[in-house]
């Protein structure tokens, strides 16, 4: 592949589900400052993948931050950064399929949400996966879907627009939360720092076709947060369980309803299928190395799939799908996925100049703003997202115990 069909792969690893539902949570953290904390959030975004990039050039295996922190900082790092990838990963699942029930029936969007995750889960027990050809598709659906929205709801007579400006209810802590959660519709950029084996020239391409898919992505989603906020307002935006199809509404486009409900659910099955099937790869790696059960290591013998680990990841991801508020899922989700580029910029920090290292300060601010965002997310997703990472941290460190004393 050379730079465009990697920027496409780029687009539809980022282009998906995530702006059809990120939007409201981060209207109602950050108010009218919601364009700034998508801006922080893009900034973040970049440092995050320069430095994935980086290091997928120089420790090409697959596993992403799992081998650079085991490589680059130790065993733990690595352990850290695949069990902070799952959880966090998992969540994304979740939200996911609560993104296909809330836009396809939102009065049954949980029962959807299961039902997605059943019906996808089965999809890549039998070996089935998202082709290149239909991430090309579904970006394109979405790209004309969300063109519409923004046409439709900026050039409607129908609601006055209110100019997004910022106003008093936009706070230091609001932008940092709502950055944190913006995050998520952004989470999948770095898919094309694993494409060394599949670009041209990898060392040029992966370095030039990030900056170019981030800053499309970018601008696709200020247009859409530019229409959201002008036809909603901050207030009505931050309510809204399907804020796309609640802005063709306000602008009086009813007929483009059905359009908007069927483009998010594309969007979001075909991430959540994505998603399924990166999470149980994960997992599977971990089962290898024993850092989860290692009967989750099994590889069906006709599908060549990891079975058990597919069904795991199934399992968990409907059982929080049908408990939980997208809101809190996107929150956790966030959590979990900053930690692990928390860790990917601390690796790539470590990398020699010989070998690609990134300039000084994009490890810094990556780290940095990593953290700051994590912890700025609201304060459910953080006790539950550090309690639940402490208990991987712990887990961790029973196995070596009992490793110990076994030697001994």
């Amino acid at each position: 592949m050379g730079t465009g069909d990697a920027v496409v792969i780029g687009l539809g690893s980022m282009i998906g589900a995530g702006v059809f539902a990120a939007f409201a949570p981060a209207a109602r953290a950050a108010g009218s400052g919601l364009l700034i904390g998508l801006a922080v959030a893009a900034v973040v975004a970049f440092c995050n993948a320069t430095s994935s990039a980086r290091l997928a050039a120089r420790h090409p295996a697959s596993g992403g931050t799992y081998v650079y922190g085991r490589e680059r900082l130790g065993e733990f790092w690595g352990y850290l950064a695949g069990w902070a990838f799952v959880v966090g990963k998992t969540a994304s699942c979740a939200a996911m399929a609560l993104t296909v029930g809330a836009y396809a029936w939102p009065a049954r969007a949980h029962a959807v949400a299961v039902g997605a995750v059943v019906a996808l889960t089965a999809v890549n027990y039998v070996g089935v996966h998202k082709s290149a050809l239909l991430t090309r598709a579904i970006v394109a659906v979405v790209l004309a879907v969300l063109a519409a929205v923004a046409v439709t709801t900026l050039s409607s007579g129908a609601t006055p627009l209110s100019r997004p400006d910022v106003g008093a209810d936009a706070s230091l802590g609001g932008v940092l939360q709502a950055a944190g959660l913006l995050f998520f519709a952004f989470a999948g950029y770095a898919r094309i720092a694993t494409l060394g084996e599949e670009v041209r020239e990898p060392r040029k391409t992966i370095p030039r076709a990030i900056p170019i898919a981030l800053g499309i992505t970018l601008v696709v989603y200020a247009i859409l947060a530019v229409a959201t906020l002008s036809v909603l307002g901050p207030h009505r935006l931050a309510e809204a369980t399907a804020p796309l199809s609640d802005a063709v509404r306000a602008a009086d486009a009813d007929w483009l309803t059905p359009v908007v409900r069927t483009g998010a659910a594309v969007a979001a099955l075909g991430s959540l299928l994505a998603l399924i099937l990166g999470v149980s790869r994960t997992t599977l790696a971990m089962a290898r190395d024993r850092h989860l059960p290692h009967a989750l290591a099994a590889v069906h013998p006709r599908f060549k799939v990891p079975h058990r680990a597919e069904l795991a990841v199934g399992v968990v991801v409907a059982v929080v799908a049908a408990t939980v508020d997208v809101r809190d899922a996107i929150g956790f989700s966030s959590f979990g996925v900053l930690l692990y580029y928390a860790i990917a910029n601390a690796s790539a920090w470590t990398l020699a100049p010989a070998e690609g290292r990134p300039p000084r300060p994009i490890p810094v601010v990556g780290v940095a703003g990593c953290l700051a965002l994590a912890f700025a997310l609201p304060a459910a997703a953080v006790l539950t997202g550090t309690v639940v990472i402490a208990a991987g941290a712990a887990w961790y460190a029973t196995r070596k115990l009992l490793r110990r004393t076994r030697v001994h």
